[in-house]
């Protein structure tokens, strides 16, 4: 048989569409005696409603998307286990999709969720976020969007961010202290806010200390693991290397060990490394990497709130609001502690 439908059962029956559906809802509009052919014929032809067809009409769908860079990093794995926390209580599937730090599947993704799969959707940029025209026309076609950790301040989301500024700062200050005089600094975007905000920490921290600025310490890296163990390897390699280690995220304090490791350098005798990173092995690592680990459950947490607090029109939706919670500076053995 042919797939089943409202309007094939309610022509069998002699009936129109709007009564099949009251029948099947149960409806007290409708009488006993016809809810309950409706209903035989729906167990005879195995009719099962379509959820989703239903919650078009009702203008919701039930579903939020959350667009992630990755899953590996264990950042966002806590990030995610906070954002489901706040879509169950309200009844709400959650949609992952990945850009793999991709822009160009992250523009993919959003074509997708504008054809009305999802009520709402709580972000995290791309490395490659250099172009944020897609993000604009999910906002015009009446889409909340919620950026977290990795945003954008030109497009007038609701963030929830760390404290970027301040962690850069903290991290470089941090090296400085453990005795270091030439700290490089490693990143991958130069286009998102957070990556601008943790470098200007990790500037204003060299300045105040006094010490001098090397635009050959600061490493522009690739979202490609591979590729940036060349850099890495070279600056290492160099006449004028490196004592300190700023990795703004945990994917390049990891190429660090490995070029370490490669060129036989001591962590952290000969150099140390400091990252932003939420990794549970930290402490496991051969040494123990310092890390500035962020609140990343409660920053899932506070995203699908700020979402859900759209949906629901507690405020309004051109309302940018601005959340920032602090990281915290965990000292193990890759400084010396």
């Amino acid at each position: 048989m042919d797939q089943v439908n409202l309007k094939k059962m309610a022509e069998h029956l002699g009936l129109s569409i709007s009564t099949v559906s009251r029948a099947l809802r149960d409806s007290y509009e409708i009488g006993t005696k016809t809810k309950l052919k409706v209903k035989a014929l729906a167990e005879e032809w195995n009719y099962m409603p379509n959820p989703y067809a239903s919650s078009l009409r009702k203008q919701r769908t039930g579903n939020i998307a959350l667009v992630v860079p990755e899953v590996a990093n264990n950042f966002f794995a806590q990030a995610i286990n906070g954002i489901e926390a706040i879509a169950q209580e309200k009844g709400y599937h959650v949609l992952i999709y990945l850009t793999h730090d991709d822009l160009e599947k992250e523009m993919e993704i959003a074509r997708h969720l504008m054809s009305g799969r999802v009520d709402g959707i709580i972000m995290s940029l791309s490395g490659e976020a250099n172009n944020t025209h897609h993000i604009k026309s999910l906002k015009e076609k009446g889409l909340p969007v919620i950026l977290f950790d990795r945003v954008s301040e030109t497009l007038g989301c609701s963030t929830v961010t760390t404290d970027d500024y301040a962690a850069g700062f903290k991290a470089t200050e941090h090296l400085i202290k453990a005795g270091c005089k030439q700290i490089s600094y490693l990143f991958i975007s130069k286009h998102l806010y957070t990556a601008q905000k943790r470098m200007q920490g990790y500037k204003d921290a060299l300045a105040k200390h006094g010490l001098p600025l090397n635009e050959k310490l600061i490493l522009h890296c690739s979202t490609d693991n591979e590729k940036n163990q060349e850099p890495i390897l070279k600056m290492l390699n160099s006449k004028n290397r490196p004592d300190g280690i700023f990795a703004s995220v945990e994917r390049l304090a990891i190429a660090t060990y490995h070029a370490c490791n490669t060129l036989k350098l001591k962590i952290p005798e000969k150099v140390k490394v400091v990252s932003f990173s939420n990794l549970e092995i930290a402490s496991l690592l051969n040494p123990g990497l310092s890390t500035l680990a962020q609140p990343a459950f409660d920053m899932g947490k506070q995203a699908a709130t700020l979402l859900f607090r759209q949906l629901e029109k507690k405020s309004g939706s051109n309302i940018a609001e601005k959340i920032v919670l602090k990281s915290e500076l965990i000292q193990r053995e890759s400084t010396g502690r």
